[in-house]
């Protein structure tokens, strides 16, 4: 059960959106909110630059103006809160990033976290470098918000039998009822046999739904274009699917689709665990 949404935030495009997000999510279903911002100490140090005959990093002004962000980045997201009416505040923390995250979410039913971060060296990676290494560590189950992600919107819930995507589906109940959205189940039916077991499956896991459920699949395409194309068909503003897919032991940290999902959606992911 949901009852405390923690959002780490950095001040870049994504940030802002993943803010936004965790707010609506927060006053819709009406749970405690806390976020971060990491004051990361391992941009302070100089780049190797060994025989080059460089002058002397400028280490502490460098320190200074991250500490600066980090505390400009927690003012506007309380000014944020408060005019939200939500009573949640943000917490500057210090140390690596990726670190203070996973330590800060133990304490949190959920995650949310921008795609990229406003240090990502590499837009077209599968997500920002912070991120990525959160995906790999944490345990809970995490929301990908890329920026211009939709606020409200019906969820796409992605269904392949896996115990990721079981999880998945109580959580898309659990947040369909809170924010009075409809659910669109998708499941690849390129396996008829198979795709009447999964949905009948699914039909018992959100049987516990108060809004719609309307049901779609595909016998043409890879399943995560399809979802993507789903939830922008239908003006998504959640696609909700296991982090891992049913073939795990081949899978990095995330399942292909996921992964897949996750790196091109223009809405935001849940992906849970």
């Amino acid at each position: 059960m949901i009852e405390t949404i923690l959002v780490a935030t950095d001040g870049s495009e994504d940030g802002n959106a993943a803010e936004q997000t965790a707010m609506g999510l927060a006053s819709r279903l009406r749970v405690k909110l806390m976020a971060i911002s990491v004051v990361d100490e391992r941009r302070f140090k100089a780049p190797a630059g060994s025989g080059l005959n460089l002058p002397a990093f400028p280490e502490a002004e460098v320190a200074a103006y991250y500490r600066a962000r980090a505390d400009a980045v927690a003012r506007r997201f309380n000014e944020r809160a408060r005019a939200e009416g939500l009573e949640a505040s943000c917490e500057v923390l210090q140390g690596p990033c990726d670190d203070r995250i996973v330590e800060k979410v133990q304490s949190a039913d959920l995650l949310v976290i921008g795609r990229n971060s406003a240090g990502s060296r590499d837009k077209n990676s599968l997500v920002g470098h912070t991120t990525d290494t959160v995906l790999r560590r944490t345990s809970k189950p995490t929301i990908l918000v890329p920026a211009g992600a939709p606020l409200t919107g019906p969820l796409v819930l992605g269904f392949d039998g896996s115990p990721g995507s079981r999880i998945a589906a109580k959580l898309a109940v659990e947040i369909a009822n809170g924010l009075n959205e409809s659910v669109h189940v998708f499941v690849d039916s390129k396996d008829k046999g198979r795709a009447v077991a999964r949905f009948d499956e699914v039909r018992q896991l959100v049987g516990g739904l108060a809004v719609p459920v309307r049901e779609t699949s595909s016998t043409l395409g890879r399943p995560d274009v399809k979802i993507v194309d789903t939830a922008k068909e239908v003006r998504a503003s959640l696609i909700v699917m296991g982090a891992y897919g049913r073939n795990r032991i081949t899978d990095y940290f995330l399942g292909s689709n996921a992964a897949a999902v996750a790196r091109t959606s223009p809405v935001s992911v849940l992906l849970a665990r």
